[in-house]
């Protein structure tokens, strides 16, 4: 995508932080304000954690200052959603979120001399605000307490076995696929040879969008098994929750090939609105599929 298309669609990163910051910001206040009165220890361990993490990206350059502080937002209201008692700091969301920024940093800095060479190196300042929120807000959303209670209070899913609502399936599933997509895209240009495009299965040139490679494609979908054991591990759930979760974040990862291969490469959608809308689709497929499978027993 060239620069003049760039800018022209760059309402889409405006729009997706818009979506995300504020409500999610929002979410970790309240839950804040809430533990800080009830267990003060939550409060104190969720944010100091948060901000340790935004404190090791800014020092390795992983995001700028802006999307390193929408990390540190994003990560607290995840870790405050997926608080269990007894509380302990790494049987919430802070560890599949680890795993996503760890195994996306490694990535990225894998071959990166080729990736320069191919023009498709990510920024050295790291990743902007927009990518942060793109790659991560939908699963901040869908585990905030507000949409939580929406999803049990609707009693749209009740028919399917979903009572009570194991809704961090569905965010799992979301920052797995995230996972998957970063490490898909940076393996596969490195390691993948020439790729194909998902529609047509022509060759293209490393770095299109659209294209994959063998590689690429097997490198995202361990990094999605990946984060959703550790997230199983993390939150005691069944293998259920593994399987739902890796499966929605395949079809999430083949879904954002799809998209770049066509709005994205017409010039419709940016990559912020294709990642955005990519996890958003790893968390429907897992709803789906929650919704259909008789008491999956997820949690």
């Amino acid at each position: 995508m060239n620069s003049r298309t760039q800018s022209r669609l760059a309402w889409q990163s405006k729009l997706v932080l818009l979506l995300v910051v504020p409500y999610a910001a929002i979410d970790a206040l309240l839950q804040a304000h809430f533990f800080a009165q009830k267990l003060p220890s939550v409060a104190i361990w969720t944010l100091g954690l948060s901000f340790l993490l935004g404190l090791v990206v800014l020092k390795l350059r992983a995001a700028t200052f802006a999307g390193a502080a929408t990390g540190v937002i994003l990560t607290a209201s995840l870790m405050f959603s997926t608080v269990t008692f007894p509380y302990q700091p790494w049987n919430t969301a802070l560890v599949p979120m680890l795993a996503v920024s760890l195994l996306a940093y490694f990535a990225t800095k894998l071959g990166r001399a080729k990736k320069e060479r191919l023009g498709t190196a990510e920024s050295r300042h790291g990743r902007a605000a927009s990518q942060v929120a793109a790659n991560i807000g939908v699963a901040a959303v869908v585990l905030s307490q507000t949409f939580q209670s929406w999803l049990i209070d609707s009693h749209r899913f009740s028919s399917g076995g979903l009572a009570p609502i194991p809704s961090f399936a569905i965010g799992l599933a979301a920052l797995a696929e995230a996972a998957a997509d970063t490490v898909s895209s940076e393996i596969g240009q490195v390691l993948g040879g020439r790729p194909r495009m998902i529609t047509t299965l022509r060759a293209a040139e490393p770095g299109t969008d659209g294209a994959v490679s063998l590689a690429g494609t097997l490198a995202g979908i361990l990094t999605g098994a990946i984060v959703a054991a550790l997230g199983t591990l993390a939150l005691h759930g069944s293998i259920a929750l593994f399987g739902i979760s890796t499966a929605a974040s395949v079809f999430g990862l083949l879904f954002d090939s799809l998209l770049g291969a066509t709005l994205e490469r017409r010039g419709w959608l940016n990559n912020d609105a294709v990642n955005f809308l990519s996890t958003a689709s790893a968390a429907a497929c897992a709803l789906f599929l929650l919704a259909i499978l008789p008491h999956p027993g997820v949690g």
